[in-house]
């Protein structure tokens, strides 16, 4: 959700809302971005509490609590980071503006604007309740810090509080489904994409072995992934609410089975065939999290850095040709749709349109003047990335059928109550299972 909500000078407002209480709270110290520091109120209060007795418009506030007008908030550094102790519940954040209202199914935003020129907006994101089972809050939060200050990728962290955090907010527009099928969109996707590809994995995940002991010392994300995440979507498909038509179909014994089987296959066409290079890799590079930028670029600055890469939540070291097989799975699907559960496989990227985004690709990697050497060699290249991400894509959709389920949980667990499912998680679950075990029999698995 976004709410479109006015900082008032000199301060910013902080909504803190808890399970049963609304209230505009005021930042007595702004955060920690550069550009905060000429705000004169800062100079005048604590650092250690989240409250501004002077903020009189968010003490009479008809949505705060009379009894909570003169509650603190006590703050710490974690991690180089501001964090306050609390949880908020965007359920209970009036709505004042319902054209400013943007639905997520993994979080809710909140824009903060501001009214000043030397205050920036910022974002308030408030994470989903099911996610602390499938990622790591504190590794994606130690991921943007290191992304954003040496790489200059994705948004700055400028404070935390326990269910969420407060970020860099971008004056930008976010892709649809049709934007992924623009050739210079998908260009500047693939250009994108090698820029992330080319940070040192260690400078995220820290010293790694080397890939030959890869699965022994350390796994890649895509395989950690499934294999953490299915004692989880095994509790949540033996819920007395989950059918037997249900449980049969989204069979986790068959799939594990099946993924196994396309494991060690898969293993021996990398063996044969080549390795596809072992990247950090976003891994989740759906429209939704494409962000083109609304203002106008530096001079000199190339065009496909219009594009901002957000949330970088499920980011992990994979095989290249797994994030771009991820992606392209992504074009089949719209979020937007009467039925956003389920993927348009028509609309997967035609031969033409993935070699448009292979070119950008690879001429933003190490191997651009290889690549160029010959045109056969360069065909021959065009080839070896196609075959690898064709390999890779039921990696895709296994682990994404896992997540479905486990993100299930909480619509499973509220089914008894008669609570209206915003999307539509086991059937999401459902076809990425049902992709999968057809792309590995295509394959000959």
């Amino acid at each position: 959700m976004l709410v479109v909500c006015s900082v008032h000078p000199p301060i910013l407002v902080f909504f803190s809302i808890s399970l049963s209480w609304t209230a505009a709270r005021c930042l007595q110290e702004p955060l920690s971005a550069p550009n905060h520091r000429d705000v004169s109120q800062a100079q005048q209060t604590k650092s250690s509490v989240f409250y501004n007795p002077d903020c009189e418009e968010s003490r009479n506030s008809s949505s705060t609590s009379s009894a909570l007008s003169n509650s603190t908030f006590r703050s710490e550094i974690v991690n180089g980071l501001r964090h306050v102790d609390v949880n908020l519940d965007a359920r209970l954040l009036p709505n004042s503006d319902p054209q400013g209202i943007w639905v997520s199914y993994k979080c809710c935003l909140f824009c903060l604007l501001s009214t000043l020129p030397s205050l920036p907006t910022i974002l308030l994101r408030i994470y989903g309740s099911s996610s602390g089972s499938l990622i790591s809050r504190s590794h994606e939060l130690h991921t943007l810090h290191v992304l954003s200050s040496r790489y200059h990728i994705g948004p700055r962290i400028y404070g935390t509080f326990s269910n969420g955090r407060i970020e860099e907010y971008f004056d930008s527009v976010t892709l649809g489904p049709s934007d992924l099928r623009d050739e210079n969109i998908t260009r500047w996707i693939g250009s994108r994409m090698a820029e992330l590809h080319s940070v040192e994995i260690t400078a995220i995940e820290g010293p790694l072995s080397v890939r030959s002991l890869e699965g022994k010392s350390w796994e890649i994300g895509v395989k950690k992934n499934v294999r953490t995440w299915l004692p989880v979507a095994r509790k949540v498909l033996a819920h007395p609410n989950v059918d037997m038509s249900e449980r049969s179909v989204l069979n986790l014994d068959a799939f594990l089975e099946g993924w196994v089987r396309y494991l060690r296959w898969l293993s021996q066409v990398e063996k044969v065939e080549g390795f596809s290079r072992r990247v950090f890799a976003h891994n989740d590079t759906q429209y939704g999290n494409l962000l083109r930028l609304t203002g106008k670029l530096a001079e000199g600055t190339p065009e496909h850095r219009q594009l901002v890469v957000v949330d970088f939540e499920y980011a992990s070291p994979n095989p290249l040709a797994f994030d771009i097989a991820n992606h392209f799975h992504e074009w089949t699907a719209d979020y937007h749709s009467s039925t956003p559960h389920l993927l348009d496989f028509s609309r997967y990227p035609t031969p033409q349109q993935r070699r448009n985004f292979y070119q950008a690709y690879l001429s933003h990697t190490h191997t651009l003047q290889e690549t160029s050497t010959t045109d056969v060699a360069g065909e021959a290249r065009l080839a070896k990335l196609d075959r690898q991400v064709r390999v890779w894509s039921p990696a895709s959709h296994g682990m994404w059928a896992i997540w479905g389920i486990v993100q299930a949980k909480d619509d499973v667990e509220k089914s008894l109550a008669g609570t209206a499912a915003e999307f539509d998680y086991l059937g999401y679950a459902k076809y990425r299972m049902q992709r999968f075990f057809h792309e590995i029999a295509e394959l000959g698995v």
